[in-house]
C-alpha cells in the first residue's frame, strides 16, 4: 500500500520545494505541478507532488492521518 501526505510549501527553489507536515521537513520535487506557491497545500508521494489540495482537504486528511476525531 502506497501512502501520500499532505504537506505546506515553505519554499520553492526551481523544480524542488521545502515542504513540511508537523514535525517533518523534506525537499519534494514539485515539477508535476506548475505555479505552486509558498503556503500551498500539496500531497507527497516517494518525494513527488502529485495533487494540490485546499487548506480544508489538507487538514482533514492529516488528522484522519493522526487518529484524530474529524467531528
Amino acid at each position: 500500500m502506497c501512502l501520500a501526505i499532505p504537506m505546506r510549501v515553505e519554499k520553492i527553489e526551481g523544480d524542488f520545494a521545502k515542504v513540511e507536515a508537523g514535525k517533518f521537513l523534506r525537499t519534494v520535487n514539485v515539477q508535476m505541478l506548475p505555479g505552486l506557491k509558498r503556503g500551498d497545500f500539496i500531497m507527497v508521494h516517494a518525494g513527488f507532488a502529485i495533487e494540490k489540495l485546499s487548506p480544508e482537504k489538507a487538514r482533514k486528511t492529516l488528522k484522519m492521518i493522526r487518529g484524530e476525531d474529524l467531528e
